[in-house]
């Protein structure tokens, strides 16, 4: 079957790979349609270390259900749409050992530290495949790293009423927002394009902030009446804004981060004890957030297919990549049709 490689860093190929076998527990899936997550541009670059080459790429997934095996409860059904949870966990570790799977020590992303889902089947344990109610393979495409955002809220835990402060309207930002405002707070999101702040504001999104030509302390200040923002989490992966949601936050408030800067960060660690804060890290999501977001997309409130830049054709994924590498503000997502 063809796939699709990144050879080096700069660097693509269209290849031939054997086509796998469903085992037992497995489920055979035909791939329909993969976005390309942050990590695939940075193997691209050459600045994801945790990839070897040659690697085919992609974990955010829209597939049909082609094959059963053995020992498969029978919910999933052969041409069923669905997405994976693309993780794999040891059951060993700290963070499996306290029930935190999304945190394991020794996890294998599909795309990064294994090979990926840029093909056209893939074979995959039953228990990493999710069912959706639509008929769009796009949709299900999205789940992915919505539910990354979704997580990373839910890190927070937003409250009604409370104001939630979001830095970057990529597509991690655009998720926790969702997850935000779909708890009943009012959610200010803050970036330094107006395209991607008019995006947030159709999730509805009450505030929008453009750092770039706005007061961003005195913004907040107005909307938080002085006080600061209840929670700020930090998507955006902006040293500066590390120390800028410690700054803004309120008093016994709480800061997540799941944007990550190369180098280190150097903080006023006062506030830390004086303002009493929560600090909380995120990394990638857990099936129960994937659920959340699937939840969302049945319902139908909000239409996310907004947030797809540009669905390209698979024999155009590495012309898809290079072009996501030199205009990277352009895009939200790019979802390739493997048709």
């Amino acid at each position: 079957m063809k796939a699709f490689f990144i050879d080096e860093p700069g660097k693509f190929s269209f290849g031939e790979v054997e086509k796998p076998e469903v085992k037992d527990g497995e489920v055979l899936l035909q791939l329909k349609r993969v976005g390309y997550c942050g990590s695939d541009l940075n193997t691209y670059r050459g600045r994801n270390p945790l990839v070897k080459y040659p690697r085919i790429p992609g974990h955010e997934i829209g597939a049909y259900v082609a094959e059963i095996g053995a020992g498969v409860p029978e919910e999933l059904k052969v041409g069923d749409l669905v997405t994976v949870v693309p993780y794999t966990n040891c059951g060993k570790c700290g963070g499996c050992r306290r029930n935190r799977l999304n945190a394991c020590e020794n996890n294998e992303t599909l795309g990064v530290q294994r090979e990926g889902t840029m093909t056209e089947f893939v074979s995959v344990p039953y228990e990493k495949v999710l069912k959706l109610e639509t008929n769009d393979p796009n949709l299900a495409a999205l789940i992915e790293p919505l539910a990354v955002g979704f997580h990373a809220a839910s890190r927070g835990k937003p409250a009604f009423g409370e104001k939630v402060l979001i830095f970057g309207c990529g597509m991690v930002g655009l998720g926790a927002m969702l997850k935000a405002v779909r708890s009943g707070s009012e959610v200010i999101a803050v970036d330094i394009d107006d395209d991607k702040l008019k995006l947030a504001k159709t999730l509805g999104v009450q505030h929008t902030i453009n750092s770039s030509i706005e007061d961003l302390d005195a913004k907040v200040a107005e909307l938080t009446a002085g006080f600061g923002p209840d929670m700020v989490l930090e998507a955006a992966g902006v040293e500066t804004l590390f120390i800028k949601a410690v700054d803004l936050v309120t008093y016994a408030g709480k800061v997540v981060y799941v944007g990550y800067t190369k180098g280190p960060v150097t903080y006023e660690t006062k506030k830390f004890l004086l303002k009493e804060l929560d600090i909380m890290g995120s990394r990638g999501s857990t099936a129960v957030d994937f659920q959340d977001v699937i939840d969302m997309v049945n319902e139908g409130e909000f239409d996310v297919t907004g947030l797809i830049t540009k669905v390209v054709p698979f024999e155009k994924a590495g012309d898809a990549i290079a072009e996501w590498d030199s205009n990277p503000s352009a895009v939200t997502k790019f979802i390739i049709d493997i048709g």
